[in-house]
C-alpha cells in the first residue's frame, strides 16, 4: 500500500460523499409533484401514452412495475433475434442464439448487464444502441422509481397511494438520467471514446500488418451504464478496453458516476421524511462499509502472491490488473463496482488474490447496499434498517418505530423475505451447479477457485451486479437458463416485497418520538446498522466462503495448486 493510493482513496470518498447534497437535492425535485420545467413534454407523453397521472396503491404500481419488464424482456429478446435483418449492422451480424438472446434480455432489463457474449463480434450498433442502451435508462430509472416508492411509504400518512410508477419513471428519465448522459457522453469523446456508427477502422502496425479495429457508438452506452449502475461494456473486455476506458481522468470520472446517484438517493430519502440527518446516517453506514472492503481488498493484494515471493518476486501481483492505472485504482475500481450494482470492470477479478476476491463477492452478497445499484442500493439499505430498528425496539421494549413508522408483523416478515430471497438463491442454484455435469463444466479452474467462480456468477446475478470472475464459460444452455432465472428472482424477489411494504407504511399514521425512541440519526446507530448487516451477512454465507476463497487462500499460501 502507498500513500498516492490511499490518497486516490480518500479524494474518491470525499468527493462522492460531497456530490451526495446537490444530487440529492436534484433527485428530491425530481420525486416531488412540483412542477418542472419540461413538464409540458411530460403531460403530452402521459395523454398521448394513455397511462395517466393517477397515484397508484402499492399493487397497481408493482403491477405496472411487472408488466412493464415482461414488455421491455419480449421487445429486447425480439431484436437479438431479428438483429440480422435490422439497420445499422455494419459487421453482417446474424440473429443471437435462442437461449443466450433471452439471458441477455433478461440481463439488461433487471438493471444486472451479466454478458455471456462479447459485445464487438456479436451485437450490432442497432442492438447496442436501440436494444442496449434504451435499457440501460430504463432498468435504472424503474430502480429509482421503486425507491421512491419505498421513500413516500416513509414519508407518508394515512393514504393508500405510493405515487405512479409511469410518471416517476418519465421523471428519472427526462430530468436525471437523460441530460447527465448526454453530458457525460460529450466528456468522454473529448477524452478519446469514440462514437460512430462505423463498425471497424483498419490500421496499420508498427511492423506493418494490417489490423481490423472493433469501434462504434461507444460513448453514449458508456455514460449512462455507468450512471445508471447498468455495467454492460460495449466491448468484451469492458473498462479495460482503451476505448472505453482511455485514461487515468475517465476511470476516476467512471467510478464517482457509480456512485454519484446511490449517494444523492439517500439524502433525497432524508429530505423526504423531514430530516435529513437520517439519510446522512443511511449514507455514514454505506461509507463504512465501503471503506472496510476497500481496506482490506487493498492490504491482500498489496501484499503480492506467495508463489511469486517464493521465486524471489517481490511486490504485488500485477497479473489481470489494469497496470495503466496502478494497483490502488485497480483495487478502488473493483470495490465500487460491487458495492454499487454495476459490475463494469477495468481488471479480471478472476485474478485477485483469493481473499482479496472475497470482498466484490460479500459485497454483492450482501445484497448490493453499500450504495447499491441506483435505487436499489436504498430501497435495500431501508429493509436492514427496517431489521436494526426491530432489533433496537426489542432492546428499549417498545414497538419498534423508524422515522416516525411502527414496524409492526407485516413489514418485518416482508423484510425478512426480501433479505432472504437473495442467499435462497445463491447458495441454492451454486449448489445445483456444483454438483450436476453442466454446471461443473462452467468452471475454468478446479477446486475452491472453481467453486468460487460458480458461487461468484450466481451472487453477481442474483444481485443484479453482473461482473463476472472471468473464469466461467457461461455461455451454455445451463448457464443461460439458470442465470437469467436468478436475475429475474434477484430483481422482483426484492421489488415486490418492497413495494408491499410501501403500501403498508404509507397507510399508517405517523408516530412522534418518545423519551423511549431508539435515535437512528447517531453513531450508536450507524454502528448497530453496520452490525447488524454484517452479522447477518456472515452468519449465512460464511460455509460458502469457507469453501471458496477462504480455501483458495490457505492452499496457495501453502504453495498447493488447485
Amino acid at each position: 500500500m502507498t500513500l498516492s493510493g490511499w490518497t486516490l482513496i480518500v479524494l474518491f470518498t470525499a468527493l462522492f460523499v460531497a456530490l451526495a447534497k446537490p444530487v440529492g437535492a436534484l433527485l428530491f425535485a425530481t420525486y416531488s409533484d412540483r412542477r418542472l420545467p419540461l413538464a409540458a413534454i411530460e403531460e403530452a407523453f402521459y395523454r398521448w401514452s394513455g397511462v395517466g397521472e393517477k397515484e397508484q396503491d402499492w399493487k397497481a404500481y408493482a403491477w405496472a412495475v411487472m408488466m412493464f419488464t415482461l414488455v421491455g424482456i419480449a421487445s429486447l429478446f425480439a431484436i437479438l433475434k431479428l438483429q440480422g435483418g435490422l439497420p445499422h449492422n455494419p459487421q453482417g451480424f446474424g440473429g443471437v442464439e435462442t437461449w443466450l438472446a433471452l439471458d441477455t434480455a433478461v440481463s439488461f432489463v433487471t438493471n444486472t448487464n451479466w454478458q455471456n457474449y462479447a459485445g464487438e463480434s456479436t451485437l450490432s450498433n442497432f442492438s447496442q444502441m436501440a436494444g442496449l442502451t434504451v435499457h440501460n435508462f430504463l432498468s435504472a430509472a424503474t430502480g429509482i422509481a421503486v425507491a421512491f416508492a419505498l421513500i413516500r411509504g416513509f414519508a407518508r400518512s394515512s393514504t393508500k397511494t405510493i405515487g405512479n410508477f409511469w410518471v416517476d419513471i418519465t421523471r428519472v428519465t427526462l430530468y436525471l438520467l437523460l441530460p447527465a448522459s448526454l453530458v457525460l457522453a460529450l466528456a468522454y469523446v473529448a477524452l478519446g471514446v469514440p462514437q460512430t456508427m462505423a463498425g471497424s477502422v483498419t490500421a496499420t502496425t508498427l511492423e506493418g500488418a494490417k489490423q481490423v479495429i472493433s469501434i462504434g457508438p461507444v460513448a453514449s452506452q458508456l455514460a449512462i451504464k455507468m450512471l445508471g449502475t447498468n455495467g454492460g461494456g460495449f466491448f468484451n473486455a469492458n473498462s479495460a478496453h482503451p476505448f472505453e476506458n482511455p485514461s487515468a481522468i475517465t476511470n476516476f470520472i467512471e467510478m464517482l458516476s457509480i456512485f454519484v446517484i446511490g449517494a444523492g438517493l439517500t439524502i433525497c430519502f432524508g429530505r423526504a421524511v423531514g430530516r435529513e440527518r437520517q439519510g446522512w446516517a443511511l449514507l455514514a453506514a454505506m461509507v463504512v462499509l465501503f471503506l472496510m472492503g476497500v481496506a482490506v481488498a487493498y492490504a491482500v493484494e498489496a501484499g503480492g502472491n506467495p508463489f511469486q515471493h517464493a521465486l524471489g518476486l517481490a511486490g504485488p501481483s500485477m497479473e489481470g490488473k489494469e497496470v495503466r492505472f496502478g494497483l490502488a485504482a485497480t483495487i478502488l475500481f473493483v470495490v465500487v463496482t460491487t458495492a454499487a450494482s454495476c459490475g463494469a470492470v477495468n481488471a479480471m477479478h478472476d485474478s485477485l488474490m483469493p481473499l482479496a476476491g472475497l470482498v466484490p463477492l460479500f459485497n454483492m452478497q450482501l445484497g448490493e447496499i453499500i450504495v447499491g445499484g441506483v435505487g436499489a442500493g436504498l430501497y435495500g439499505m431501508l429493509l436492514y434498517a427496517i431489521l436494526a430498528v426491530f432489533i433496537a425496539g426489542l432492546m428499549v421494549g417498545r414497538t419498534p418505530e423508524y422515522v416516525g413508522k411502527k414496524i409492526e408483523a407485516r413489514e418485518m416478515k416482508l423484510s425478512v423475505i426480501a433479505i432472504a430471497i437473495l442467499p435462497l438463491f445463491i447458495l441454492g442454484l451454486t449448489a445445483i451447479a456444483a454438483v450436476t455435469v453442466p454446471g461443473l463444466a462452467g468452471p475454468l479452474a478446479k477446486g475452491p477457485h472453481g467453486f468460487s467462480e460458480i458461487l461468484y456468477a450466481y451472487s453477481s446475478t442474483v444481485a443484479n451486479n453482473g461482473s463476472a470472475f472471468a473464469g466461467l464459460s457461461g455461455n451454455t444452455t445451463f448457464y443461460n437458463l439458470t442465470l437469467a432465472l436468478a436475475m429475474f428472482v434477484g430483481r422482483f424477489g426484492v421489488v415486490l416485497p418492497v413495494l408491499a411494504i410501501a403500501g403498508g407504511l404509507a397507510a399508517k399514521k405517523k408516530v412522534p418520538e418518545g423519551p423511549g425512541s431508539f435515535p437512528t440519526t447517531g453513531g450508536l446507530w450507524i454502528g448497530l446498522l453496520v452490525a447488524i448487516i454484517l452479522i447477518v451477512g456472515g452468519l449465512t454465507f460464511l460455509p460458502s466462503l469457507a469453501l471458496g476463497p477462504i480455501a483458495d487462500q490457505l492452499q496457495l499460501n501453502a504453495h498447493v495448486l488447485s
